[in-house]
């Protein structure tokens, strides 16, 4: 067993320690409230002893951000984490499969608006509409583990754009590339574009008529159908024309473990990232 303390260094946890206390802050009461609702439910009713009463954390709630910080950063083993913390694996297990579920529901921080998250597809375009802001919408593919032979849903995951198993997230940005929302990942055989669809974008271009959202090539039932909000470039181009909306940028391109913790592991990140969007 290591110094805990020195396991909170940006080399391990790759945040900074202001960073780290905010997380402290913003994260604490949301875990002590669900650990709570769980004893609740396991004990079918209010508890019996006072609080603070009976067996102590071996891993407090710190220790429990700091690993799961550690495991998103550098895809440490439980077992790794478990014999640093002189803890048994399934504490740590338990810990990460917490605090990550956490930071995928914290929501997205907005560019130079501290304090402000934008939790919901409608945030996005409240915050685009408000601000002036337009915004860039477009799929990401991971490539996942292909399910079991035997087991349904094998051809589900099939991307037909890829020709491989993968899952698919919905992600919005700014102008400037800075991210302001992801979906939960779907099945890689789904169209980008009805995963917008199922993701509720057709309502919010309804309800925020300002907000423009550019798009790439592969939406074009959403420009024909919110003409003048969902821009796209036009299939053909001129010679010597150049594409519009083309950016280039850097993603998780592989994901090799358990399909079911990717999406909360996809989400917990780019929340974590999207925070210095409050002083970009």
């Amino acid at each position: 067993m290591v110094d805990r303390s020195v396991l909170t260094h940006a080399l391990f946890t790759g945040v900074s320690t202001a960073h780290l206390s905010s997380l402290v802050a913003e994260l604490a009461r949301p875990w002590v409230v669900g650990v709570e609702g769980r004893r609740h439910q396991v004990r079918g009713g209010a508890r019996k002893r006072a609080p603070g009463a009976g067996a102590r954390y071996q891993l407090v709630f710190v220790d429990r951000l700091v690993a799961t910080l550690i495991h998103l950063r550098h895809d440490l083993p439980h077992s790794v984490l478990a014999l640093l913390y002189g803890v048994d694996r399934s504490t740590i297990t338990r810990a990460v499969g917490e605090i990550r579920r956490l930071l995928a529901e914290r929501g997205f921080a907005a560019p130079q608006r501290p304090g402000l998250r934008l939790r919901t597809l409608q945030d996005v375009f409240a915050y685009a509409q408000a601000e002036g802001v337009e915004l860039r919408l477009d799929a990401t593919e991971i490539q996942v583990r292909r399910p079991a032979a035997g087991q349904g849903g094998r051809k589900a995951f099939v991307s037909g754009k890829k020709k491989q198993n993968t899952m698919k997230a919905t992600v919005i940005a700014d102008q400037h590339g800075r991210t302001l929302w992801a979906d939960n990942l779907r099945p890689g055989r789904m169209h980008d574009a009805t995963a917008a669809r199922t993701a509720g974008i057709g309502p919010c271009f309804d309800h925020f008529d300002q907000v423009q959202v550019l798009l790439d090539d592969g939406y074009p039932g959403l420009s024909r159908d919110h003409r003048g909000k969902a821009l796209t470039p036009p299939r053909k181009l001129r010679p010597g024309a150049i594409a519009p909306f083309v950016e280039l940028r850097k993603q998780l391109q592989r994901w090799t473990h358990r399909r079911d913790r990717l999406p909360d592991t996809y989400r917990a990140i780019a929340t974590l990232v999207s925070d210095r969007n409050a002083t970009a």
